[in-house]
């Protein structure tokens, strides 16, 4: 089974697709809900029997990732509201509907924007119904067979574009081998990338949308934050990385099919077993072991900073300089500090930076290597199946930089989404160290440790101002509840004899108890 999406001539923002059975409008909802996102709007039409309920069902069961949950229609109490892990999602019948201003007594205007909606007979709402959105328009198709339908997609506003990525993406899924596929949404990061696992009997693989970056406000010398700190701004990076990872031995996706313009991906599918386990997740000793051996490994190596993505295409890595490291600690000031209900004035933030430019000098001395930026649990898969360091799959290293070999061990020993004992902790740092004196054993381990507690603190300290600014900016409040963690990490690294400065600044700006280890 695999759904044949066709653009209709002289209307743009339109996709037209045969639904001959009931299978083929689970198919639809499965394919539509890796783009739908919070604050999205899926307008369902058509006649009585045309299928808008089964389609709205059966969004809803996909959104749930549950395909047995039980979608009761709202038609008697005009919307249902469920609670997923990926966020809220509505469910609204408004065939009973007497009037459109009724809708402002059921906070209509809050439910377009939180979450995602779903509304059957969106003609009843009238002008309430937002500009931007994607209707579905039903219709039976008795030519097609008895059980046959047909639908029009028309995505306006800011669902024209992703309309149109939409259909691209499912040529390339096709292309690749992939079209009968089953649809199943993955959980994402905090970018603006999602994912979709692509599922047959035998294989799978992972759809990856990642829609090029737009430049943020100018923060200094007229660049946006992502250009000063070296965030990829389309898929190239994460090509030139995953083909170096690979062509070094190490467990990063192959690339099926791409399209480089629009930033859609197929990609091997790494399995989802992670590094931690339980409820609350912590961390598995030898998993989180091993995954030190590879950095151990890969910074033991002549790695180049040109890396090949085509014939006659390549990607030179950025260097992670001190001004970029400025940056991201900025962030603590402009989004943590007013969280924490504290503000720094011009004389507290120049000493700020004074002390930060001067800790971080020793950098500059550092030999250079891949940096990753994101090596922590979220982005490690583990592949029992594969030998030795082909066991920790790699996910996530497209903002990867050349810099400082203690970030990336700072970043797994100190995760910021689970809880690392400070034993364990200690554990693994020493397992690098010994592993990297084994190969060179003119590695000055005491540097590193000094490094290692400088690169955490920053790490540390950028994440604090990242978390606060999802909370404030993007309305994500889900991560604060990784702030406790992350004072721990930055009170620890703090304690460092050769952090002194840095921390009787944190002591002075912040109260006593953010560095309770």
């Amino acid at each position: 089974m695999s759904l044949s999406f066709e653009r209709v001539p002289g209307r743009p923002a339109t996709l037209a697709v045969e639904l001959r059975t009931l299978a083929d409008t689970a198919q639809l909802a499965a394919t539509l809900t890796p783009w739908l996102s919070n604050g999205d709007v899926v307008a369902l039409s058509g006649d009585l029997g045309a299928g808008k309920t089964a389609l709205a069902r059966f969004l809803v069961r996909a959104l749930a990732g549950d395909p047995r949950l039980e979608v009761p229609s709202p038609t008697f109490s005009l919307v249902i509201t469920y609670e997923f892990g990926r966020g809220k999602v509505t469910h609204a019948d408004l065939y009973r509907l007497a009037d459109p201003e009724e809708l402002d007594e059921i906070g209509w205007d809050e439910m377009c924007e939180d979450g995602i909606l779903i509304v059957e007979w969106p003609d009843r709402a009238g002008s309430h119904m937002p500009a931007s959105r994607l209707d579905v328009a039903l219709e039976l198709a008795p030519d097609l067979g008895p059980d046959a339908r047909r639908a029009l997609l028309v995505g306006s506003g800011a669902f024209a574009e992703r309309l149109d990525r939409l259909n691209v993406a499912e040529y390339l899924i096709e292309s690749s081998g992939f079209g009968k596929a089953e649809r199943r949404y993955l959980q994402g990061d905090a970018s603006s990338r999602s994912y979709a696992r692509l599922v047959l009997p035998d294989r799978s693989a992972v759809l990856m949308n990642a829609p090029r970056r737009p430049d943020g406000p100018p923060v200094k010398r007229g660049l946006p934050y992502s250009r000063l700190v070296h965030l990829a701004e389309d898929v190239r990076p994460f090509i030139a990385m995953a083909k170096a990872l690979r062509h070094e031995g190490f467990s990063a996706p192959e690339i099926y099919a791409a399209d480089l313009d629009r930033g859609l991906l197929i990609l091997e599918d790494l399995g989802s077993d992670g590094v931690v386990a339980g409820n609350p997740p912590e961390p598995i000793r030898e998993r989180y072991a091993a995954s030190m051996e590879l950095l151990a490994n890969l910074h033991s190596r002549p790695l180049p900073s040109v890396l090949h993505i085509a014939p006659q295409v390549e990607y030179v890595l950025p260097t992670y300089t001190i001004e970029a490291f400025l940056i991201e600690v900025e962030l603590m000031l402009d989004w943590y500090l007013p969280f924490r209900g504290a503000q720094a004035d011009q004389l507290v933030r120049d000493e700020f930076l004074l002390l930060w430019r001067g800790a971080l000098s020793t950098v500059l001395h550092e030999p250079q290597t891949w940096v990753l930026r994101d090596y922590h649990s979220p982005n490690l898969i583990w592949m029992d199946h594969r030998r030795g360091l082909g066991k920790v799959g790699l996910i996530d290293f497209q903002d990867a930089v050349l810099g400082p070999a203690a970030y990336d061990v700072a970043s797994l020993a100190q995760d910021a989404r689970v809880d690392v004992p400070e034993t364990l902790e200690v554990d693994l740092l020493d397992h690098y160290i010994d592993i990297r004196q084994e190969a060179e054993p003119t590695f000055d381990a005491t540097r590193f440790e000094h490094l290692y507690a400088l690169m955490g603190a920053q790490r540390a300290t950028k994440i604090l101002g990242i978390f606060a600014r999802l909370n404030a900016r993007d309305g994500k409040p889900q991560y604060l509840r990784h702030l406790p963690r992350i004072r721990r990490y930055l009170a620890r690294c703090l304690s460092h004899p050769e952090l002194g400065s840095l921390r009787m600044w944190y002591e002075a700006v912040l109260p006593s108890r953010e560095f309770q280890t």
